[in-house]
């Protein structure tokens, strides 16, 4: 015989509701409106992650405490990265002033972005809407100027375009960031940490762990966690020193340290350090290094819209020309037509060098 399901009112008993005076109940307040702005080639599963939290929540409950829409900038008909399409419920131009407003996209974000859009969004801000983003939804916000003076995140391959795009964000590597009236996400299943924590805010913490275990999520991840995994875990690398030089080439890619200086620091020497290279990564150093590089200039070149020939210093390269055989020899493609590319076919053109969900 199936055992049956626990129902809505034993979780409601376990969190103490039933006990609580109806009046003073969390969830008998007004609750909170939530508008998700979706823009084509949005994460569909950051989208969902941010979504679905609430659902729990309401059923939870007991009664629609958040109560969420779907926007479109112009189009009432949105299709998602993954090809899925949704059908929104509002435009842009004709949207009430939401309580919280939620940019999401995903690849080539500033596609579809008019710069027009900034004009409901700083009228939703003088009104006292809250902004959020998801992924890179970050650097569409940021376009409009309303993250200026905060501290924001977006997802790890879009975190050095909206650094060097816009230096009046403090931007941040955490898997999501909430300062003052604005809520930034990388994306992903960072999606559901952060609605769990707005959950927390609004409902209490009992509430957002009952939620959270619905997802099998044991553990509510803080803002402050790391989007990306340990340099030894994520490349598979059994020796410490190894990963330690591999985690100094990632941290200066602007200005490369000498391969000298770099063994020095793990404490190898030279020859050891092409000895590892080869034995757990299959390269030479100088060819490990000179890949992050190109590999951070790709991220700028699909993500930003900034100069090619900013990009080639920022990823410590003396001269364009140098820069785009480089890039051309490892992305099969010169970076203004790999910039181009990316506008006609995203999914494909992103996969070249790195991966994205």
């Amino acid at each position: 015989m199936i055992a049956h399901c626990r129902t809505r009112e034993f979780w409601r008993r376990r969190l103490g509701l039933n006990a609580i005076p109806s009046s003073e109940r969390p969830g008998e307040r007004t609750g909170r409106d939530i508008a998700f702005l979706l823009f084509p080639k949005f994460s569909m599963m950051a989208f969902t992650c941010a979504v679905e939290p609430l659902r729990v929540a309401n059923h939870l409950m007991g009664r629609p405490y958040y109560r969420w829409s779907t926007v479109s900038a112009q189009t009432g008909i949105v299709m998602a990265s993954n090809g899925m399409t949704l059908v929104t419920d509002h435009r842009l131009g004709d949207l009430p002033s939401p309580g919280m407003l939620i940019l999401c996209a995903g690849f080539d974000p500033g596609e579809t972005f008019d710069d027009a859009m900034a004009v409901p969004l700083r009228r939703f801000d003088r009104q006292g809407t809250i902004l959020g983003a998801i992924d890179s939804g970050s650097l569409l916000l940021a376009r409009t100027g309303l993250l200026d003076g905060h501290a924001a995140t977006t997802h790890w391959e879009c975190l050095d375009s909206l650094a060097e795009q816009f230096p009046r964000i403090e931007v941040q590597p955490s898997i999501f960031v909430i300062d003052r009236r604005r809520l930034t996400c990388a994306g992903g299943t960072a999606a559901l940490d952060m609605m769990l924590h707005l959950i927390r805010i609004d409902l209490g913490h009992r509430v957002a762990v009952a939620v959270s275990e619905q997802f099998i999520h044991p553990a509510i991840r803080d803002a402050h966690s790391s989007q990306r995994a340990e340099v030894p875990r994520r490349l598979g690398l059994q020796h410490a020193k190894l990963a330690a030089a591999v985690q100094m080439m990632e941290q200066n890619l602007e200005e490369p340290l000498s391969l000298n200086t770099v063994a020095d620091r793990a404490g190898l020497s030279l020859r050891q350090m092409e000895r590892l290279f080869h034995a757990g990564l299959g390269q030479s150093p100088t060819s490990y290094y000179l890949w992050l590089r190109v590999e951070r200039a790709r991220s700028l070149v699909l993500y930003s819209t900034q100069p090619l020939s900013e990009i080639a210093v920022a990823c410590g390269f003396g001269s364009y020309e140098g820069f785009s055989r480089t890039y051309r020899r490892h992305a099969g493609a010169s970076p203004s037509k790999d910039r181009a590319t990316a506008r006609l076919q995203p999914a494909v053109a992103a996969t070249t060098l790195t991966m994205r969900a």
